[in-house]
Order: structure tokens, then sequence, then C-alpha cells
């Protein structure tokens, strides 16, 4: 079965750059402490990478 990440908002997007606010958008958190999960692949971690010190990332099987 494919792998999947549970990505959770650990820190505010208040005074961080647009990039990093629209990342945070596009992996579809709003609030911090929301938890949503995606299908592991390069796109996914690319932008998981870009945000690392804002979230947590746990690898989950579904």
């Amino acid at each position: 079965m494919a792998k999947k990440l549970a990505i959770t908002l650990k820190r505010s997007v208040i005074g961080r750059k647009p990039d990093q606010r629209k990342t945070i958008e596009a992996l579809g958190l709003k609030k911090r402490h929301q938890t949503v999960v995606h299908q592991d692949n390069p796109a996914i971690r690319g932008m998981i990478n870009k945000v690392s010190h804002l979230v947590e990332v746990e690898e989950v099987e579904q």
C-alpha cells in the first residue's frame, strides 16, 4: 500500500514570506494544529522541505 504523509501546521504563518504562506495554503493548511494527509511524492516532499520549520510530518499507512 502507498505511503501517506500526515502534515501538521505547528507554527503560525504570520510574518512569514508570501511564498511560504502560499506553500502552506497549497498543502491545504489553514490553522495551527490542523493536520492534512497527502500521498508521499517528490512534489509534496519539496513543499514540506520549503516550510519544514513550520510543519511536523509523520508517515502513516492508510
